[in-house]
């Protein structure tokens, strides 16, 4: 029957039992199946991650300013890390940095989950949040 109507015979559920075949156009349904993969990777976001830099003595304005920023960050769906930076002798002040962290993730609270808990690695304070 295929080959009197120019269609190829296709194994649709070979462990079905008895095995389900049908008629079709074997090349047009791999490019349909192509199209589909492409379509759904075309929709798909890709999760990148955003870096806000801090310094220890970042004022008010500038410290919501960044907040402001993370919040969009957020709302678009993608990761944010916030990274403290201390210069010199700031690193014997470590916790002003760490208050400074802790208000920035209550700011962001109720928008995001923290991913990767406050840590310290040599003069960088870091925090990375995901949006909920």
């Amino acid at each position: 029957m295929a080959l009197e109507r120019n269609l190829d015979l296709v194994e649709v559920a070979p462990e079905a039992e008895p095995p389900v075949c049908r008629l079709m156009d074997y090349g047009k349904y791999k490019y349909e199946q192509k199209k589909k993969t492409q379509q759904g990777h075309k929709k798909a976001h890709v999760v990148k991650i955003k870096e806000i830099r801090l310094r220890p003595m970042t004022e008010d304005h500038d410290f919501l300013v960044k907040v402001k920023h993370a919040k969009d960050f957020i709302s678009h769906g993608d990761k944010v890390l916030v990274n403290m930076v201390f210069r010199g002798r700031q690193v014997v002040h470590a916790e002003i940095g760490r208050e400074l962290m802790l208000r920035f993730g209550k700011e962001l609270e109720g928008l995001v989950k923290v991913e990767k808990p406050m840590s310290m690695d040599g003069t960088h304070l870091t925090m990375c949040f995901t949006p909920k």
